[in-house]
């Protein structure tokens, strides 16, 4: 039975009671629940159906990502196109997604709606028209820098430096495809100005509260204030490290949950829990410095060394998690995917037909 850790408690803990437990299910399967990132192989032959440990979890939308800012455009464009022509062959499970009706007519249909997400600039080449193409195959959200600068800004792990004039340029091109602006992995620096810059609400799509938890890819209260601000969502990750919480329990992503809720209301927050599908495909890109881009004075290990990660089969259990605590049912539902889809249907734009 599932044990939830109320957030300041000594040591209580409160068992959720069997009817307790089947209003948690109701309520998740009847709420639309969306993850805002996740991870699949970033290689032609990775295979999609394992998303459906997703729609199994009550996930009707997820994002994945097709590239950071170490991939060349051969292997993300090879990707991508391998997962489109996936997401099209299996009706049976999947919604792609074009726009936020898709999602909705996922979960009316129990499918699994999916979207793409580029971590990072550098494969937009500095081009702001890039933006407008990636859309069109079907890229929903994007950030600037994956851990460490690059001309358009900066990255989580690097010298805290500004958005560019570029960058500038880049964030406007976001706003006019209608693509999600996400600060996550993203300099202070850079995601302030991104914040200060943009036009439509940003998102952080996976970033923690650095007040819980000590590591340069959480963000500040004063981030997280600035992208409030701007309309946007921030939705929790369930990466341990950044947790706090090395099994990467459900109950320390109610904490922080709560946490953000507490600070700036249920109506900013989500959920992106990062979950990275296991490989068994050779993904990474020619000469890859690990050590750049997962710094071990940041608490990275060596390769092969797994950093756990929260699985989707624990999102009923998020549910259950803020119901025990006491959260509203409305207030749940906001949290589990209410809030993502308000700025979906406020964001995304018909595909361009050019």
């Amino acid at each position: 039975m599932l044990r939830i850790q109320a957030p300041g408690a000594t040591g209580a803990r409160e068992e959720i009671k069997m009817d307790e437990l089947a209003r948690a299910a109701a309520l998740h399967r009847d709420a639309l629940v969306w993850d805002s990132h996740a991870c699949v192989p970033l290689h032609p032959d990775a295979d999609l159906g394992a998303l459906a440990r997703h729609r199994a979890a009550g996930v009707d939308f997820v994002s994945i990502n097709i590239g950071m800012d170490m991939n060349p455009l051969t292997q993300i464009f090879t990707t991508l196109a391998s997962f489109r022509t996936q997401l099209r062959g299996r009706p049976d499970l999947f919604v792609p997604v074009e726009g936020a009706a898709d999602v909705e007519r996922a979960k009316a249909a129990g499918k699994l709606a999916v979207a793409f997400d580029l971590e990072g600039s550098v494969p937009l080449c500095e081009r702001p028209e890039m933006v407008q193409l990636f859309y069109d195959l079907g890229v929903r959200q994007i950030h600037l820098a994956y851990n460490r600068n690059n001309s358009i800004g900066g990255g989580c792990y690097d010298d805290d430096v500004p958005l560019s004039a570029l960058g500038r340029r880049i964030v406007a091109a976001i706003n006019d495809a209608g693509m999600l602006m996400d600060c996550s992995h993203t300099g202070y620096r850079t995601s302030m100005d991104v914040m200060a810059t943009s036009r439509a609400p940003v998102i952080f799509s996976h970033a923690n509260p650095l007040a819980l938890a000590a590591n340069g890819r959480n963000i500040r209260d004063d981030q997280i204030d600035a992208c409030v601000a701007t309309g946007g969502v921030v939705c929790v990750n369930g990466v341990g490290r950044f947790l706090g919480d090395p099994d990467a329990g459900t109950a320390a992503i109610v904490r922080h949950v709560d946490y953000l809720v507490q600070r700036v209301g249920a109506e900013h927050v989500g959920l992106g829990l990062d979950y990275e599908y296991a490989h068994g495909l050779d993904d990474t890109p020619p000469g890859l410095d690990r050590a750049h881009w997962w710094p071990p004075a940041h608490g990275y290990g060596p390769e092969g060394a797994r950093i756990r990660i929260a699985a989707p089969e624990q999102f009923p259990e998020i549910t259950a998690g803020l119901l025990d605590l006491g959260y509203p049912e409305a207030a749940v539902r906001q949290i589990l995917g209410a809030n993502m889809l308000r700025l979906a249907r406020q964001v995304w734009r018909p595909r361009s037909s050019g």
